[in-house]
């Protein structure tokens, strides 16, 4: 999953940038609003985490100007407690909100619920079958017996199986699966599949000629 931070206070942006680079997000980030706005615009993310205090440009501009294109989901950041600008931001289309000073496992599970709902998935499993994906605890199982993937490998199939019954073109996999520091080879995305298969059983993942990948639902 790739995700945008939008954050003017240096070592917050350091900061969580880190800690979800750690739990296996590909991560950019941006200091200022114009940036963050041009980058949200630009890019396909997962979700967004969003400061409402910026410079240049404020959070609540950017969410106006984003939710005229994308639905891209977003989690508002802001040290304001008042209650009229938790809802200003989730009637201007914010997915969540979240109050500075703030717990960072509490950001990560407001994260992955945004991210599960944008997809449609409410709950943390997702089933496939004898293949299970915790993705609170980011844990895959198969016939209940844990399966160690890399964090590459497990971010394709967590990827895969939030879209599950969807053809994944390589091209949207790539956008979603490495930031903007990446620079990846061509056919790494086909090495991790072939990966995957081997752990998991080769029907688990299908092959879309000239198009992409799928797990069937």
């Amino acid at each position: 999953m790739r995700v945008l931070v939008v954050e003017d206070e240096p070592r917050l942006l350091r900061n969580l940038a880190r800690a979800l680079r750690e739990a296996g997000y590909a991560v950019d980030t941006a200091e200022a609003g114009d940036e963050g706005l041009y980058k949200a615009e630009t890019f396909n993310y997962d979700a967004i985490v969003l400061d409402v205090m910026l410079p240049r440009l404020d959070g609540w501009e950017i969410l106006e100007r984003l939710r005229r294109q994308k639905r891209t989901p977003v989690l508002m950041l802001t040290a304001r407690d008042a209650f009229k600008d938790r809802v200003r931001g989730l009637d201007g289309g914010a997915d969540d909100y979240l109050v500075k000073p703030f717990d960072l496992s509490e950001l990560l599970a407001r994260l992955r619920a945004i991210i599960r709902r944008a997809a449609g998935q409410a709950r943390s499993h997702l089933e496939l079958g004898d293949v299970v994906i915790d993705t609170r605890a980011r844990v895959v199982t198969k016939t209940k017996q844990p399966v160690t993937l890399t964090a590459r490998e497990y971010a394709i199939l967590e990827y895969l199986a939030l879209h599950q019954g969807e053809v994944v073109t390589r091209t949207a996999l790539y956008e979603h699966l490495f930031d903007e520091t990446d620079d990846s080879l061509s056919n790494l995305v086909d090495v991790h599949i072939f990966s995957i298969r081997k752990k998991l059983g080769h029907d688990l993942i299908a092959t879309r000629r000239g198009q992409g990948y799928c797990i069937e639902s």
